[in-house]
């Protein structure tokens, strides 16, 4: 796969949010309607698309986390759903999150397993990836290359499928990551994380906790890859 970049924000300024500065929002309706229709995929663990609306999606390496932490959460979150069935409020949305994705999330940050994404090269194949259909299929913001996982926040186009997009970036790139280090067998996570943004002030922290991740996980420069199309661009 070769990249081929495409400029999204062309002739329009970017905006300022707490003096960084943000791309444009282009599509009139960007963000999360909990009365329009959604659409859902996936068995074990749904994802949720809405017409164009910005996602926030995550992967994982397949040995980034121990088996028994996994399943010890899983146990926990399928308990804590049985008592808050949807329609969720927003503070029940609020306390999943903090209880499970932000936990999950600290313990990707710790650095375990191979951590194969902290070389260059298989950080710039992901990265390659994720940037080959901008602007085509996708409005991509921001994401980062962490060692062990990755974090996108894009919006699909039309009728792209939230599902076939993330097939597309993690096929590719498991391939020509397994072939450039001379491995076979599954790279990544089978299932990930996704979660629709709800509003532009949403948008705005999840970009600034792409942003803060290396910090957070005190990473040093040459062990991730971070590109925002409002704030240019810096490759660990």
């Amino acid at each position: 796969m070769k990249n081929s970049k495409k400029d999204a924000s062309n002739s329009q300024s970017p905006q300022k949010e707490g003096g960084h500065s943000c791309p444009p929002i282009h599509s009139p309706s960007p963000f999360f309607n909990p009365r329009s229709e959604i659409k859902t995929s996936g068995d074990h663990l749904p994802h949720w698309q809405q017409e164009e609306v910005w996602i926030f999606l995550t992967w994982r390496l397949a040995d980034s986390l121990p088996v028994e932490k996994v399943n010890e959460m899983k146990a926990e979150r399928t308990a804590w759903l049985s008592r808050h069935p949807k329609p969720w409020s927003e503070a029940d949305e609020f306390e999943y999150h903090e209880r499970f994705s932000r936990r999950f999330e600290d313990w990707l940050d710790q650095g375990m397993g191979s951590c194969l994404l902290r070389k260059p090269g298989n950080g710039r194949i992901v990265a390659d990836a994720i940037t080959h259909f901008r602007g085509e299929r996708y409005d991509l913001d921001s994401f980062v290359i962490m060692p062990n996982h990755v974090h996108v926040l894009f919006r699909p186009f039309g009728n792209q499928s939230l599902e076939k997009i993330v097939q597309s970036w993690k096929g590719f790139s498991a391939r020509e990551i397994n072939r450039r280090s001379g491995r076979s067998g599954t790279l990544w996570q089978e299932n990930y994380w996704d979660r629709l943004v709800r509003n532009e002030r949403h948008l705005y922290r999840i970009r600034e906790y792409i942003r803060e991740n290396p910090v957070k996980a005190g990473l040093e420069r040459g062990e991730f890859i971070h590109e925002c199309w409002g704030t240019g661009s810096i490759e660990g």
